[in-house]
């Protein structure tokens, strides 16, 4: 690898495509072979985010690729954050502080005022790394949105990079997601697509080689790889398609032949930092499911209430659909739920929010005698601590809303700012994000719920390590990319990025396109 601080993007045809997930695996497969390499997503939509070390919020997924690359999370990783706060409005994070709440239609406004802000963190990203492997948004052929685009074609043009366009061919569709993808682009932004890779792809990889060689022929481009369907990948998942009701989060678990515990993780209209319950599916005797029925709520062992970015909102959508009366009812019967940021605001006795939804003062499901109130600041914030068993606590705060009062028992202790959190009995609550991540938490906390739910015959996996999990699947996503995917080409694209690609029009006009030197 040269010293000229290179860097490419990936894009996709679709949302969900895998572009996160391949951007950490070439992340890792670099940093292992010595490159210092740092992510970088312009423009990131998405509630599930994390706390830098200076207080700054980005990306979930970008955090996770700062692991993939051994560094910490960093706001340049992540310039500009949008979290839906409704069909039509989201709140905006950029530099990792809050920067107000838009419209979508406001937003096409002052996305070009942001794009100063994407191209100066970008540049200091490569002046401090031999790489930096970019992430586009959703699709790159949104050329309804591509006169002000920062994340995707507009950032590939203003900082010449070299495009890999990803596509699922577990969706179907994908020879022609990846021709009219490119084929949709103005000229200029299609000569720095350099070539394709196609993932999940089930069976044998020959029986797609007649469709590659028709789409070469066709484009000028090379499919750089197919990575192979793998369903061990699924912790840190960003996109809201991977949390469907009815799934079971995680991937193939070997039961230990254990008593098992079954947790349903209600999944609200306005979930944000789904990836909290993903520590309780990393053990192999916990089965965690995203619900919205009132049935699976009544059955289950453990209830989890997640973080949201509507809060009001959500509560009263929780109420309209019966879940609200099933919640409190096994509550009220001794058994265990749990509360995380926005739903831990939802277990109180009155909420007041003239901030995120301004709907004044309302009553929360009364489970715990606390009192929020929404603030303009937002607190952010990493968490150290113990819970009242002395286990240790690791986390970080994202929320508005602040305990004004509270006549429970304090659940957990933060070892700089104090109580934090409620409990009482079976129900507990904390605006701590990720604690069940810490290995020692997770246990005691869950044989607490074990005993609380009956099942005591329970018993927590003794060597799990949620970390390790984290690290294992990252290395597992590197082996992928290291060998299914032309490696010699990314580090060419790297380092001298590529050279004037044909339209796709020359093979519409009925001349074959030359070949991509990539």
């Amino acid at each position: 690898m040269s010293d000229n601080h290179g860097a490419l993007l990936v894009g996709g045809t679709t949302s969900d495509a895998g572009k996160s997930l391949i951007v950490a695996g070439l992340c890792r497969a670099l940093a292992r072979d010595g490159v210092r390499v740092a992510p970088f997503k312009a423009q990131n939509m998405s509630n599930n985010s994390a706390v830098t070390l200076d207080g700054g919020e980005i990306g979930r997924a970008q955090a996770f690729q700062a692991v993939a690359c051994g560094l910490q999370p960093d706001t340049r990783f992540n310039p500009v954050l949008l979290k839906p706060g409704s069909d039509r409005r989201s709140h905006v994070i950029v530099r990792g502080r809050p920067y107000g709440d838009v419209g979508a239609a406001d937003y096409h406004v002052r996305r070009s005022e942001l794009s100063h802000v994407v191209a100066d963190e970008l540049a200091s990203l490569r002046r401090d790394f031999d790489a930096v492997i970019c992430e586009g948004a959703g699709s790159i052929a949104e050329v309804n949105l591509r006169a002000t685009d920062i994340a995707n074609m507009g950032l590939a043009r203003a900082a010449e990079l070299p495009v890999l366009l990803v596509t699922d061919i577990d969706r179907g569709g994908s020879l022609a997601h990846l021709f009219g993808t490119l084929a949709l682009l103005e000229p200029d932004d299609q000569a720095l697509v350099a070539g394709f890779v196609i993932n999940k792809f089930r069976g044998d990889p020959s029986l797609l080689d007649p469709g590659l060689v028709t789409l070469r022929e066709r484009t000028g481009r090379r499919t750089l790889g197919v990575l192979p369907f793998a369903d061990n990948l699924w912790i840190d998942a960003e996109d809201s398609l991977a949390s469907p009701v009815g799934r079971r989060v995680g991937g193939p678990v070997a039961h230990t032949g254990g008593q098992r515990l079954t947790v349903a993780a209600i999944r609200l209209p306005r979930t944000s930092n789904t990836t909290d319950v993903e520590a309780l599916a990393c053990e192999p005797d916990v089965d965690v499911t995203w619900v919205d029925d009132s049935a699976a709520v009544r059955a289950a062992d453990l209830v989890v209430l997640p973080g949201s970015r509507a809060t009001v909102s959500d509560l009263a959508w929780l109420r309209s659909t019966g879940l609200a009366d099933a919640v409190v009812d096994r509550a009220r019967a001794g058994r265990p739920v749990l509360g995380v940021c926005g739903g831990f605001q939802m277990l109180a006795r009155r909420i007041t929010d003239r901030v995120e939804s301004t709907a004044g003062t309302v009553d929360g499901l009364g489970l715990l005698d606390v009192d929020i109130e929404f603030r303009s600041d937002k607190t952010l914030r990493t968490f150290s601590g113990h819970d009242g068993a002395g286990a240790r606590v690791a986390g970080y705060e994202i929320h508005h809303g602040v305990v004004t009062r509270s006549a429970e028992e304090t659940w957990l202790v933060d070892s700089e700012t104090g109580p934090e959190g409620a409990r009482r009995g079976p129900v507990v609550g904390t605006h701590c994000h990720g604690l069940l991540d810490g290995d020692d938490m997770r246990r005691s906390f869950l044989r607490t719920v074990a005993v609380q739910a009956g099942r005591a015959g329970f018993t927590p996996a003794a060597g799990l390590s949620v970390a390790k999990v984290r690290e294992d699947q990252l290395d597992t996503i590197a082996d992928l990319v290291t060998e299914h995917l032309d490696m010699r080409a990314v580090h060419r694209l790297l380092e001298a990025g590529t050279g004037p690609l044909p339209s796709v029009l020359s093979w519409l006009s009925g001349n074959r396109a030359p070949e991509s030197r990539a």
